[in-house]
């Protein structure tokens, strides 16, 4: 730890709870490793942990606040303190990645926090429960901030889930085209194929599976705005004929397809609903049947405890989100279906890469951002966002996998010949 290096005396006054609090959150800082991080306020200038162990990172509190909504909230309230406006910090990203490394010695403040603003927090969350009308009023929170806002940083293609990069001249549409290929691959997609997609988006999967393999596409959504311009899209490419665009829950389809594909949709259904979910794909599919899930996962050893927690993601971004673990995935499909698991592939750098690519044209786009009507705390809250999740695959602490699941009818290409 440096020594103290006072500041002008014209900064923002703390009070003695301040002080107290500021204190108490610079001892728990002391045992602070795999990296470095610098503390700048009113009082002084402090630095923790090692220079060359990792990233290094300044934090700047502008308002004394930060250390109130910190001590009430944990995580959740630094977030808000940043779209607040009450601290900055030289490196976002590497932030995030500093206190993944160090959650064992930071794990307390949320511990601490949950006895006080955590428990308002767990109680609003337990109020976004994915019903169906729940699931349509949480899916609008998110996705009907206007079609235009996703445009100014998404890929040409619209995929609002990790691209699977390859080299490091890859742009993100070209690692974006990559996915849907991989995963048309591992359907092994073609003409006689009729797909079911829970979980549309602007249409990218379906517009690309029916353009270029020829099968049918079947898909759904509950997003009005996306349904809108996915129909739009749709009639653009001329796919009608190969294209059925429904505005229906997972949970009301019925038929049975050949092969079906849901691209980071499982996220939005609530941890109680995994085994619906699983069951109602183990039904959808033909006996011979196959199905992809892309799905961010976070560590099975942490998923209890994310469970019971409110994170900034969570509070401001998805409301009724959770993120799945593979262990608990299985479990849910087990217990609920007859579904076995043929495959399975981690690509979680690959959304790092992916987040930044949507960060940096995020930024590069304030003006078109402001002039669709968001306010500078909305600005912060979505690029913390951004940084927030891509610090986390970075550093592993979530990742992003292909869960290639068939029902028992199904055979390998070529299995029959063996």
């Amino acid at each position: 730890m440096s020594a103290i290096v006072e500041r002008d005396a014209t900064s923002p006054r703390f009070s003695a709870f301040e002080r107290f609090l500021r204190d108490r959150l610079l001892q728990r800082l002391a045992g602070f490793g795999h990296g470095r991080l610098e503390v700048r306020d009113a009082l002084g200038t402090l630095a923790f942990g090692r220079a060359g162990d990792g990233p290094e990172v300044t934090l700047e509190v502008l308002d004394p606040g930060f250390y109130r909504m910190l001590a009430t909230h944990g995580s959740v309230g630094a977030g808000e303190a940043y779209m607040d406006g009450l601290w900055r910090c030289s490196d976002l990203v590497g932030l995030v990645r500093l206190l993944v490394r160090n959650r064992d010695l930071l794990d307390g403040m949320e511990t601490g926090s949950a006895r006080l603003g955590g428990l308002a927090m767990k109680a609003l969350h337990l109020l976004r429960r994915n019903t169906r009308d729940g699931s349509r009023r949480n899916i609008a929170a998110h996705y009907d901030l206007g079609n235009d806002f996703f445009r100014l940083f998404l890929s040409s293609d619209l995929m609002y889930s990790s691209a699977y990069w390859a080299g490091a001249d890859d742009t993100l549409e070209t690692a974006s085209t990559r996915k849907l290929d991989l995963i048309c691959r591992k359907l092994a997609l073609g003409p006689d194929d009729h797909v079911l997609e829970i979980g549309t988006g602007w249409g990218g999967f379906a517009l690309h599976a029916a353009h270029h393999y020829g099968c049918r596409v079947t898909t759904t959504t509950i997003s009005r705005e996306q349904y809108e311009l996915a129909a739009q899209r749709v009639r653009e490419a001329g796919l009608e004929d190969r294209i059925t665009l429904l505005q229906s829950d997972y949970r009301d389809l019925t038929g049975q397809y050949d092969k079906l594909v849901s691209i980071e949709m499982i996220e939005a259904i609530g941890a109680e609903y995994q085994p619906a979910y699983f069951g109602q794909i183990g039904r959808l599919l033909k006996p011979e049947g196959l199905a992809l899930v892309q799905a961010i996962t976070i560590e099975d050893h942490r998923y209890q405890q994310a469970l019971q927690s409110v994170d900034f993601i969570k509070r401001f971004i998805f409301p009724g989100c959770f993120i799945p673990s593979v262990s608990a995935m299985l479990q849910a499909k087990t217990r609920s279906s007859d579904l076995a698991l043929v495959g399975l592939e981690d690509f979680g750098l690959s959304y790092a890469r992916t987040l930044k690519a949507w960060r940096e044209r995020f930024l590069a786009h304030l003006a078109e951002v402001r002039a669709q009507g968001f306010d500078e705390r909305f600005i912060r809250m979505w690029e913390f966002y951004l940084a927030y999740c891509e610090g986390g695959f970075r550093e592993r602490s979530i990742g992003v996998s292909h869960l290639l699941l068939a029902r028992p009818g199904w055979r390998p290409p070529g299995a029959e010949a063996a």
